[in-house]
């Protein structure tokens, strides 16, 4: 029979050899956020009560370990107004320290459009926040990491010249 101060050292030693052999990459490291900023907006879809809009966003994986994304869901909002919120169920894999473009489908009703094309008029540059949270896989601590992103477009970039 074992003695109790035996057994617990080995359970002990057990656990930690387990811990060890998981490898799990996020044990006693902290992930930083990653960068993010848009890298493409377009319009896909209006209908009566639902606008449909594309994005695409550059994720800048600034850790030492690679980011596993299993999916990502955020609210973007244009000159302070919330325009648009969206979910997206990826599979993608960032190597550290590079980048990748996720798209994703973001939903919002018409009377958010209108909300915000009404202060379009009142401005000359397009500011825009992107916030959200990525969900990571691979066993890695912590699971979620939130994200945010702002930026600003000047209005005269999507205006056409006049041709006289």
């Amino acid at each position: 029979m074992i003695p109790l101060r035996q057994y617990i050292s080995l359970l002990g030693g057990l656990i930690v050899i387990l811990l060890i052999l998981s490898g799990c990459a996020g044990w006693g490291k902290q992930l930083d956020s990653p960068r993010i900023t848009l890298a493409n907006f377009n319009v896909q879809e209006i209908k009566i009560f639902e606008s449909v809009f594309t994005i695409e966003m550059r994720v800048f994986n600034t850790n030492d370990t690679p980011l596993e994304i299993k999916g990502l869901n955020c609210d973007l909002e244009l000159n302070g107004k919330r325009l648009a919120t969206g979910v997206a169920n990826v599979k993608v894999n960032i190597p550290s320290y590079e980048t990748a473009l996720i798209p994703m489908t973001l939903y919002s009703s018409v009377l958010d459009v209108v909300r915000v094309l009404r202060g379009l008029a009142e401005t000359e540059k397009l500011g825009y926040k992107l916030t959200g949270r990525l969900r990571l896989g691979g066993g890695t601590m912590p699971s979620t990491i939130p994200f945010k992103s702002t930026g600003e477009l000047p209005l005269q970039e999507f205006v056409v010249p006049d041709a006289s």
